[in-house]
């Protein structure tokens, strides 16, 4: 049987390369398409449903809000990524909520189709382990930084993360996320960012324009980082700069 166009679409995720012809037709019969646009939930925090995603195109946030209207931004996933594996596995309620950044275009999977996937394909299963690893390190980091590091070092760590390597051995953040959103995903406020944004870009560590951030001396950064975390906190940019 030649592969279905969803059969073609379930494939392209990095996730499901090696899966075999056979599950992916399995899966694709099961499977739900879904367009959401900027702004749209798709996720609520506490929410009962089990469903995976994957993103077909486009980009999704993933945020807690507390009582008081405080977002703490947890990341954002694009094309080729997924979430909601984390209900599909233990069975508990959704621990964040997710939203639509920009129009997207994503593929849910039932727990039960996706958990098949997963334990029959030896690939995919590895690739999970694999995923799920590297949110738990970026999760310690964050925690780390976020109890350890002044402002100015977590606005360096997350930079440093979203930054793109140009030819020259400068880092580029392109588009650059608003202000708010920064101080979100550092557990800072706005006004805190600005200020730190500003004094980088006095200190020539950093050029903001509406285009992007630039960073001309990523090692410098760097560098200042591993000496915050080893308790110079309060010295190790200015030093360095």
């Amino acid at each position: 049987m030649a592969p279905s166009p969803e059969d073609d679409r379930l494939a392209r995720f990095p996730l499901l390369r090696e899966v075999s012809p056979d599950l992916l037709q399995d899966a694709a019969r099961q499977a739900r398409w879904r367009k959401v646009q900027p702004g749209e939930v798709v996720i609520d925090y506490d929410d009962a449903s089990d469903d995976v995603f994957l993103i077909l195109s486009g980009t999704v946030r993933v945020a807690v809000h507390s009582a008081n209207g405080q977002e703490v931004i947890l990341g954002e996933f694009g094309a080729g990524e997924l979430f909601g594996e984390m209900a599909a596995i233990d069975g508990l309620p959704r621990s964040a909520n997710v939203t639509a950044v920009h129009s997207a275009v994503l593929c849910c999977l039932p727990r039960t189709v996706f958990l098949d996937l997963v334990l029959k394909a030896p690939a995919a299963g590895l690739g999970l382990l694999r995923l799920l690893v590297s949110r738990l390190r970026l999760l310690d980091a964050r925690n780390v930084e976020l109890a350890v590091l002044p402002v100015r070092h977590r606005l360096v760590a997350e930079l440093l993360r979203l930054g793109r390597p140009r030819e020259d051995g400068q880092l580029r953040v392109s588009p650059p996320p608003p202000q708010h959103v920064l101080a979100a995903r550092i557990g800072a406020r706005r006004e805190a960012v600005s200020r730190e944004l500003s004094a980088m870009s006095r200190e020539g560590l950093a050029v903001v324009t509406r285009q992007s951030i630039l960073l001309p001396k990523p090692d410098v950064l760097r560098l200042a980082l591993r000496k915050a975390m080893g308790g110079d906190a309060g010295k190790a940019l200015k030093k360095t700069a």
